[in-house]
């Protein structure tokens, strides 16, 4: 086992102390299904993959391959427990004891005792567990670092026309290891790339874009035409 630490994605370095994952440590994601804490919990295994270090998702019944790929994840180095029963903690357990990071999602609110038992098997395994969740409450025992999607929406179909390009969402952190202070920041989960971006700058762009767009159409007009004007106005 090299280092005390995993990576994370550039992007979500800001929301963990020093940038990046500690070893040992419980970090919960959590949301309402379909704001995109299923994509954010997996791009924490993301970074740890790619950079040679093995991975377990637990309970994950449509973990979504292509999509978790397109999130820079290596899955040659993960290792996927999609349907693991009523001994869902037994399992986690079991893995964290030979990879560097666990994802488990439990099936319901987890019972302090398996809570505890897999937060304490992580710092002594110096393993990271990352629990994803649909509130906090559903993990009585908490977590170094909590991540909240407080809100989120799919942008790219507009006027009935278009594509979905990226999920915005809101992401609050806070916890033991958040030195007391909550953060907020605005993510995309995922961009248009498939991959978890900051959202305000892209927005910005998109916006600029949009509005280039359509002064080349208001340009590009034929003179006179519009409301009150030619032969019909009469």
């Amino acid at each position: 086992m090299a280092g005390r630490t995993l990576p994370v994605p550039p992007s979500l370095a800001p929301l963990f102390p020093g940038g990046t994952l500690r070893r040992g440590t419980t970090t919960t994601v959590s949301g309402p299904p379909g704001h995109g804490a299923t994509t954010l919990a997996l791009s924490l295994l993301a970074a740890a993959s790619a950079a040679g270090s093995w991975c377990a998702a637990v309970g994950l019944r449509d973990p979504g391959v292509v999509a978790a790929a397109g999130l820079g994840l290596d899955l040659r180095r993960v290792v996927f427990v999609p349907h693991p029963g009523a001994g869902w903690a037994e399992v986690a357990g079991d893995l964290l004891a030979g990879v560097d990071a666990v994802l488990v999602r439990p099936p319901r609110r987890a019972r302090l005792t398996a809570a505890r038992h897999l937060s304490a098997r992580a710092r002594e395994r110096q393993a990271a567990l990352v629990v994803l969740l649909e509130h906090t409450g559903a993990w009585p025992e908490g977590g170094d670092l909590a991540l909240s999607v407080c809100a989120g929406a799919w942008e790219g179909i507009g006027r009935g026309h278009g594509h979905l390009h990226g999920r915005r969402a809101e992401v609050r952190v806070s916890g033991r290891r958040a030195a007391g202070r909550a953060v907020e920041c605005a993510l995309w989960l995922p961009a248009a790339t498939g991959a978890v971006a900051p959202a305000r700058r892209e927005a910005a762009e998109r916006k600029t874009e949009e509005q280039k767009t359509e002064g080349q159409e208001k340009a590009a007009r034929p003179e006179g035409a519009g409301f009150g004007v030619g032969p019909e106005a009469a």
